[in-house]
């Protein structure tokens, strides 16, 4: 059978926010986005990804599965941050070069791998497929494809057929993380704590962080997938101690995701960074929200300058003041930055980004 090269990606975005947005369980969003990308790329398994510029590429915000087993992806996660992945070096490769293929028999990436085919071979894979999206304002996710022992692994024209894939899967990640209610849908929480140990293994689990996990289940969100996502946060903390100016890392999840603005951050708890690691969860806090939710919403520096200055309860002509502009720019910037929200007025925008 024949696969697409042709197709609409205004149709495409529409159809794989439709597949992302079920209010079913994980495994049938994962397979409804899996439904709508076979026809162009054939695979056995998929990972849609979601970041944002303001945390990085690194940490995914919230994810998508379909057929992945979620030990290979714990062993890819080990080799990602521990095993030398040579992929983790190339970023600029990988800008240049969205779409790559690891696992194959003729490695067909510009940063070959071969422990990588050696972990996919181990789980019964062929080739990986791995899609990098991004475009000028920075990296919103990955596209992993998978392709199962037995089945060719995929080819240049399936690279190049997924690259074309950017557009439309960046279009549906923004409009998932923004389609939801900008305040909270669910109980306020206490933050919460888990602590991943020395064996990148989670060691313990605070009352209130399972409160947290309860909700994610509830959200249908995979019951393993938080578990990969605090071993590779660990990871990744234990990597910036080690660096001079290193800084703690931190993943922000949109309501849409979590029901409420969620971080989570890691910081190692001794001076070498080879002990435990502390991984807490809470809800929106402005400073650390804000620059998120901004690059979801397309705001601004300017819009963004003064939305800050809503948390000080100033007035108009007070941030007119600060920001050195007139009331009129202050009140069309804050019109624009209602409208790319949805916010109703200052209030309810103040409301999603303090609870």
């Amino acid at each position: 059978m024949g696969r697409l090269t042709f197709f609409d990606d205004r149709r495409l975005a529409s159809d794989l926010y439709a597949a992302a947005s079920q209010n079913t369980g994980p495994e049938l969003v994962g397979a409804g986005i899996s439904r709508v990308l076979d026809p162009i790329v054939a695979h056995d398994a998929l990972s849609l990804v979601g970041t944002d510029p303001a945390t990085g590429p690194g940490l995914g915000s919230f994810s998508f599965w379909h057929q992945y087993d979620p030990a290979l992806v714990r062993d890819l996660v080990m080799h990602r941050h521990l095993g030398g992945d040579p992929q983790r070096s190339a970023i600029p490769t990988l800008l240049r070069t969205p779409a790559v293929v690891v696992g194959a028999g003729t490695d067909r990436s510009p940063v070959p791998d071969p422990r990588a085919h050696d972990i996919l071979a181990a789980h019964g894979a062929s080739s990986e497929l791995r899609l990098l999206l991004q475009d000028r304002r920075g990296v919103w996710g990955a596209l992993g494809l998978l392709r199962c022992e037995g089945a060719a692994p995929f080819s240049q024209d399936d690279a190049q057929r997924a690259a074309r894939l950017v557009p439309a899967l960046l279009a549906a990640l923004r409009r998932y993380a923004t389609g939801g209610p900008l305040c909270p849908e669910v109980p306020p929480l206490s933050a919460g704590v888990i602590t991943v140990g020395s064996d990148h293994r989670i060691k313990a689990v605070s009352p209130q962080a399972q409160l947290w996990l309860d909700q994610w289940s509830a959200r249908a969100v995979p019951s393993w997938v938080p578990g990969a996502f605090f071993v590779s946060l660990s990871l990744v903390a234990r990597a910036e101690a080690r660096r001079q100016d290193g800084a703690i890392p931190l993943v922000c999840a949109p309501p849409a995701a979590s029901g409420r603005w969620t971080t989570c951050q890691g910081q190692v708890l001794d001076a070498d960074a080879t002990g435990d690691v502390a991984l807490v969860i809470q809800g929106a806090t402005w400073d650390l929200v804000l620059p998120s939710l901004c690059e979801w919403y397309c705001i601004t520096p300017r819009e963004r300058d003064v939305v800050a200055q809503l948390r000080t309860g100033a007035s108009v002509k007070q941030i007119a003041r600060r920001l050195d502009l007139s009331a009129y720019t202050v009140n069309d910037h804050l019109k624009a930055v209602f409208r790319k929200t949805g916010a109703d007025g200052r209030d309810e925008l103040s409301a999603a980004l303090t609870r």
